[in-house]
């Protein structure tokens, strides 16, 4: 919420100094239709200025490539235009993030998954990908927008926590998956280990985990998590986290390596070919990304049941409760041998 207000703000002041501006114009006689035009152009100038700015600093201090790994003129423009385009779409995703990234209706399934963005933006991130998941078959999808940005981890921990217990309360689910991206990792692993008896209620159960473009690999390398002992070693506690998927790029420079430094972690190297910006973020739109997440959503998640209702829950119907009747008895579940059938789709 915090980052569509500002984005809005932004983009409100703006619009009123521009029309205070237009307005004297079109008092002496313009078109209004000019300025409206030059506003948009305008907005479109400033980004493709930071856009070719970007690429410019990746010019500079680019690293030589083989001669066979390079993109050619084709494959820098088409590179050069989508990452002009994710940047345009920006300020109106994260504004538009409720209309664009909704939440799925309450349904009971044992394979609810929430999404977790990264620092100083929104749920607005997730617009594809979310999309693209529940193509695949994966879900109800679910995600959060936590702030306000910049405050501290355990105040998120309790916006992650409140979040996931609506999610259980809704689905009738045992636990749920959850999919973040760069920095929400961070806040993931701090809420599952430092938070996770501070936070009202205790923090839910984490099924499966994907951390994409994450720093957690660094954050514990470097011994900056809050949690104490080393995470190679102590990890996430199995009774908070069933499987921890990293999903990384050698190739992106902000995504690290968890295997080895944070214990039970699986990592997947995924190779992009562009940009700083584009890399940290093609895990959001890349195909092969998301087919395997569903994947593994639906090999972790799928063959579980629901939990038994409580007394808060509604009363279910003669078809709910057939599903429900088989929870009395233990589900075979978090196994990590099943994950050597599933294909990383590459």
């Amino acid at each position: 919420m915090w980052s569509a207000i500002t984005a809005a703000l932004v983009l409100l002041g703006a619009l009123v100094g521009f029309g205070g501006w237009a307005s004297a114009g079109v008092a002496a006689g313009a078109s209004p239709w000019a300025y409206a035009a030059a506003f948009v152009l305008g907005y479109a100038a400033l980004v493709l200025a930071l856009t070719l700015t970007f690429f410019a600093l990746a010019w500079i201090w680019r690293s030589p490539r083989p001669h066979d790994a390079r993109i050619g003129p084709a494959g820098t423009a088409r590179l050069l235009w989508n990452e002009y385009a994710a940047l345009l779409g920006a300020s109106p995703r994260m504004i538009l993030y409720r209309l664009l990234v909704p939440d799925d209706p309450p349904t009971r399934s044992p394979a609810p998954v929430l999404l977790v963005h990264g620092v100083l933006c929104n749920a607005g991130v997730w617009t594809s990908m979310r999309r693209r998941l529940a193509t695949a078959g994966a879900g109800p999808l679910h995600a959060i927008s936590y702030g306000p940005p910049l405050a501290s981890i355990e105040r998120f921990a309790g916006q992650l926590a409140a979040k996931i217990d609506a999610i259980l309360d809704q689905t009738g689910a045992r636990d749920v998956a959850l999919v973040t991206h760069s920095m929400g990792g961070q806040l993931v692993y701090d809420a599952l280990t430092a938070f996770a008896g501070d936070v009202y209620g205790g923090m839910p159960r984490v099924d499966l985990w994907c951390a994409s473009a994450s720093q957690i690999g660094l954050f514990a390398e470097l011994g900056m998590f809050v949690a104490e002992g080393p995470p190679s070693v102590v990890g996430v506690p199995a009774d908070r986290l069933g499987y921890l998927w990293n999903a990384w790029s050698s190739s992106d420079v902000l995504s690290f390596r968890a295997e080895g430094w944070v214990a039970g972690a699986h990592d997947t190297d995924f190779t992009f070919s562009g940009s700083l910006g584009a890399n940290h973020m093609s895990y959001l739109t890349d195909p092969t990304f998301y087919r395997t997440l569903a994947a593994k959503v639906r090999a972790h998640c799928g063959p579980t049941t629901p939990r038994k209702l409580t007394a808060t829950d509604p009363v279910p119907t003669a078809a709910t409760e057939l599903e429900l009747r088989a929870t009395d008895e233990p589900s075979v579940r978090h196994e990590l041998a099943q994950y050597g059938e599933i294909s990383d789709l590459r």
